[in-house]
């Protein structure tokens, strides 16, 4: 019944800058880590950052000091602020978020259904 709705993604320049958005919707009784993979084509899926319910980050080498996640709790949502893009970050970015739907239930990964990057050289 858990739903994540990704938006933001789109067409950009090189140095150019995206916001995307991941709402959560449906029972959820908390999250607990939220985050942002991305795959571009012939390439793995890879983490590029994730946020932790407390508010502490980790990103990728490649976006640091590039990309910064944040979340709203009383929204559900993650968000991926994205600067300085690079022809290289072209991928479809998801989202996903480890939460509960029940106070008695284990945390399981939740996934969007990924939105597409694309930044023009």
């Amino acid at each position: 019944q858990v739903q994540l709705l990704e938006s933001g993604g789109g067409l950009v320049q090189a140095g150019g800058s995206l916001r995307l958005s991941c709402a959560a919707s449906g029972s959820i009784y908390s999250i607990n880590t939220m985050g942002w993979y991305r795959q571009a084509p012939g390439k793995q899926r890879e983490l590029v950052a994730t946020i932790t319910s407390g508010g502490s980050t980790n990103y990728a080498d490649s976006v640091k000091g590039r990309f910064t996640i944040s979340r709203d709790n009383a929204k559900n949502t993650v968000y991926l602020q994205m600067k300085s893009l690079k022809p290289e970050d072209t991928a479809v970015y998801y989202c996903y978020m480890d939460l509960l739907i029940s106070a008695r239930a284990w945390l399981r990964a939740y996934w969007g259904q990924g939105t597409q990057v694309t930044v023009s050289s």
